[in-house]
């Protein structure tokens, strides 16, 4: 979770170098630009959160119709990741399962240990697909791989 918040805040960063019409030009992508595939990876955390505490969350959808701008997105996004860090450090049984309904419906069940994982997963996916856009619009992504996370300097270091 701290490699995910990390990865997210440079692409952020990087994606607020943008003209706000790069961020939301239409792209041959499932969620249509940029600017709403990181929505939807803020939208689909939020989902995987409210499995996590056994709470409605109220999507029926995986592309949301409301779509906040870069700046307040990654606020939001910030926040989330904080969260997820402070889930993963907490004490909860990572065998646990959880059974929760798929948006497009039916049950499923994943053990705690296993969305965080997929949580994970989920948001390297789909930054692969924000820094080929970044690409398309003219800029080099930021280096976001685990390896580089890992080597960086410990904070305080």
């Amino acid at each position: 979770m701290r490699y995910k918040a990390w990865a997210n805040e440079l692409v952020f960063a990087a994606a607020a170098k943008l003209p706000e019409a790069e961020l939301t030009a239409p792209r041959k992508i499932v969620f249509g630009s940029l600017l709403r595939t990181l929505n939807h990876v803020y939208a689909m955390d939020e989902v995987w959160r409210a499995h996590l505490e056994g709470r409605p969350h109220g999507y029926t959808t995986r592309n949301p119709e409301a779509c906040p701008p870069l700046a307040e997105m990654g606020t939001a996004q910030a926040a989330m990741d904080e969260w997820f860090v402070r889930y993963a450090d907490s004490r909860f049984d990572e065998d646990e399962v959880v059974n929760f309904r798929f948006i497009g419906g039916g049950p499923a069940a994943m053990t705690r240990r296993d969305i965080l994982l997929h949580v994970a997963n989920h948001g390297t996916y789909h930054r692969g697909n924000v820094a080929s856009m970044m690409y398309q619009a003219g800029i080099a992504p930021p280096t976001t791989d685990l390896p580089v996370f890992l080597k960086r300097p410990s904070p305080g270091s």
